[in-house]
């Protein structure tokens, strides 16, 4: 494919509170065995793009080293690569990323020495397969200077976490909306954006004379009436999992049949880096029903509806229902979660109840004995 990649994924809010203490949204695990930016790199992997960039910073460590190798996602070609870019301090520069425009703007030698024309823009955050390749022959049909990726989404107040589009018949944006306060429409912008690489690099080296910082409030909105900029309707599963509310909800949408074909099924494929880990293991007693139950779980107790993350450890007479349990999760004997997204690495006394609000999940967090030193 003739363009570069770009991911944003130095990002973080206070939507997923407790969850991104110690992780960027990007690096969040999703489904089982994978994070949130396999998404995206994975995308790109199946759209031909052989140099992709990842930006990081706020909490990166995780991500960092989910992203230390390119192999998994195939960018480890002699002609491309996978590059990580963090905030660096230099003579002209004291600062971290202001906003997604500066990221880039601070970035601006390796869009400088790419070769490719056109740069594809993603955030890090979103769950979805999509083909690059057919958004590209869109903008280039359209002769449009930027094309915004769009998603039609049912009606409802979590509309308002999002940019809100309205387009002319030619799928022309003729009003962008950032995080209104009411819903004005159902097409939601997925924060993935198609631009001709040396007309991206014009508009930053402007935003960077005039101090702006953000891709959508100081390029797009403002550009909007004097650029050429198309929405392209994706017609497949999308979900940002920048809330802890969206996190859960898409988690519990890869328990249904649709959405597992959509993902594990039908080609292509999406990738992740893979630990040697011995397959899930069920104890006799053991009952598991519609569950993800993800390599390295040890399952003695009662399971239903949940997402395991590798190497979770469930005791006898338990009962794990509508939650999610993350990585090196230690669940004592006789212990009841419901409705609950429990934290990486805790450990839960025996005889524990924690219970959510059906879809207002629960977040546990609680000390963890096994690793004090």
């Amino acid at each position: 494919m003739r363009a570069i990649g770009i991911v944003l994924a130095g990002g973080n809010n206070k939507r997923m509170r407790e969850l991104s203490n110690k992780r960027a949204i990007s690096a969040m695990p999703m489904a089982g065995s994978y994070r949130a930016i396999d998404f995206a790199l994975s995308s790109m992997s199946n759209s031909r793009i052989q140099r992709v960039a990842v930006f990081t910073q706020y909490s990166s460590r995780s991500l960092n080293e989910h992203l230390s190798s390119s192999k998994w996602w195939d960018f480890g070609r002699k002609q491309g690569g996978l590059y990580v870019f963090t905030p660096t301090i230099t003579p002209d520069n004291n600062s971290w990323y202001r906003g997604t425009a500066d990221t880039l703007t601070q970035n601006l030698d390796f869009l400088r020495n790419s070769h490719e024309p056109y740069v594809v823009i993603a955030s890090g955050d979103g769950i979805y397969k999509l083909d690059f390749n057919k958004v590209l022959e869109y903008h280039i049909d359209k002769k449009a200077d930027i094309t915004v990726v769009c998603k039609d989404m049912p009606y409802s107040n979590d509309l308002l976490r999002f940019g809100l589009v309205k387009t002319d018949e030619d799928g022309r944006i003729t009003e962008f909306d950032e995080k209104p306060i009411e819903v004005t429409s159902n097409t939601v912008s997925t924060g993935i954006y198609i631009v001709r690489r040396r007309r991206l690099i014009e508009i930053l080296e402007r935003c960077e004379q005039e101090d702006r910082y953000d891709i959508v409030r100081d390029i797009i909105i403002r550009y909007l009436h004097v650029r050429r900029i198309y929405a392209y309707r994706m017609d497949s599963y999308w979900s940002s999992i920048a809330s802890v509310e969206s996190y859960y909800k898409t988690n519990m949408d890869f328990l249904t049949p649709e959405v597992r074909h959509f993902f594990f099924r039908e080609a292509p494929d999406v990738y992740s880096r893979v630990d040697d880990l011995p397959s899930a293991k069920y104890n006799p007693g053991a009952v598991v029903k519609n569950s993800l139950v993800a390599s390295g779980c040890i399952i003695n107790g009662t399971v239903e509806s949940s997402v395991l993350f590798k190497k979770a450890y469930v005791g006898n007479n338990c009962v794990i229902r509508n939650s999610i349990i993350l990585n090196d999760v230690y669940i004592g004997d006789n212990s009841v979660i419901e409705n609950c997204i429990v934290e990486s690495r805790d450990t839960i006394a025996a005889n524990s109840v924690f219970r959510g609000e059906p879809g207002k999940p629960k977040i546990v967090v609680v000390k963890n004995d096994r690793y004090i030193i």
